[in-house]
């Protein structure tokens, strides 16, 4: 039994991807921020978390000792209500004291991998071009091409293709000059740079990047045929693929400083393909962690969450012939593990859907490099 996740970590590993496989149980975000503290006295500079990561450019714009409030920032620097999370807002605050007096490359670094689409919208890719267009100086009117942000961000235009602008000739023409942004802003780079800086010249390709994925999703959204098993799919491997893309240009900025923890569902780091199944309805995908474990080999490492009992879920505790089981009985409060110490046993199956809980199975299991148990969620990670 160890709580020291410096105990799986490799010379060679440069993301190492924690994964939780529920967002409703809070002792993850607690026992994230005491891994993460463990991680930087090891040399890591940089977190990433399942949030967008233009918005996250604000937090991390305040652990760096920028100015505003930190209830400005928990509120308009997250999606997906991560936030609203107190181990979320304990980790913003203990990175801005732990760079308070040091040095620019000894700092810690916030950042969020995930694209800003919620499960039944997309925002518009306006304001995310535009802010890259001024940056440019760009001629061109973006408000004109893009239409009323609010047909992109209803609900209607990500469940109905009927009714999404993804595909309109208006969105075929802003594809095209977002494309056009980009070259200019890659032919003009050392000019840019040499104007601003690297750091804002980064900025606006985010920027860049997250409007042109979001009109990817978008026409995702208008060709697959509705209530199908292949929309699903398609919109969650596309999600999937743009945090892979944020995951893999977040080690390119941050490979000369340290390595990065990156924390978010186990879907999204596992090595295996993800799956969601409810009733006749579901999907099976690669997610971003397949695919960067892919390009980055031994570099990349996953630790998989794995849950017992939780008051925050209401679940009781796991049957005795389960996964959880096992590792319930070796950390009641929680623990790291290696996944060859586990005995064979079942997948876990008294969580309902609406707990947002996936149990560990065998294919997680044997492409693990950890196990990260929480047995009790109302006691781990507590002060």
């Amino acid at each position: 039994m160890t709580q020291d996740i410096r105990d799986f970590v490799t010379p060679s590993c440069d993301l190492l991807a924690l994964g939780e496989p529920t967002h409703q149980e809070p002792a993850f975000g607690r026992v994230r921020n005491e891994l993460f503290a463990q991680l930087v006295e090891r040399g890591f500079r940089s977190v990433a978390l399942e949030t967008d990561r233009v918005a996250a450019l604000a937090v991390n714009d305040y652990v760096q000792g920028g100015a505003g409030s930190l209830d400005t920032v928990m509120h308009d620097g997250f999606s997906h209500g991560w936030g609203a999370l107190a181990p979320n807002r304990r980790l913003v605050t203990w990175m801005r004291d732990h760079n308070r007096n040091r040095p620019p490359e000894e700092r810690l670094v916030f950042h969020g991998f995930d694209t800003p689409t919620e499960n039944y919208s997309a925002p518009s890719p306006r304001p995310y071009l535009e802010l890259a267009r001024v940056y440019l100086d760009f001629d061109v009117d973006l408000t004109g091409l893009a239409g009323d942000d609010e047909r992109w961000s209803r609900a209607e235009a990500v469940l109905d293709p009927a009714m999404s602008p993804g595909a309109t000739a208006e969105a075929e023409k802003l594809r095209r000059v977002a494309d056009d942004m980009f070259l200019s802003l890659h032919t003009r780079a050392p000019e840019l740079i040499d104007a601003t800086s690297r750091e804002r010249w980064l900025r606006a390709r985010t920027q860049l990047a997250a409007g042109l994925g979001l009109l990817r999703y978008h026409r995702q959204s208008a060709l697959q045929p509705v209530d199908s098993n292949p929309r699903l799919t398609a919109l969650l491997a596309t999600r999937d693929a743009l945090m892979a893309q944020n995951l893999l240009d977040i080690r390119d900025i941050e490979a000369a400083r340290g390595a990065t923890l990156v924390f978010a569902s186990n879907l999204h780091l596992q090595r295996n393909r993800a799956g969601w199944h409810l009733g006749d309805l579901g999907a099976d995908w690669w997610g971003a962690g397949a695919t960067v474990a892919r390009l980055l080999g031994d570099r990349y490492l996953f630790v998989a969450g794995t849950l017992g009992r939780s008051d925050a879920l209401g679940l009781d505790d796991p049957a005795p012939d389960t996964y959880e089981a096992v590792l319930q009985a070796r950390f009641p409060d929680w623990g790291l593990t290696a996944p060859g110490t586990l005995a064979s046993a079942r997948t876990r199956t008294d969580a309902a859907s609406r707990q947002g809980y996936f149990p560990l199975d065998r294919a997680t299991l044997d492409a693990a490099d950890a196990l990260l148990h929480i047995g009790d969620g109302s006691a781990a990670g507590q002060p």
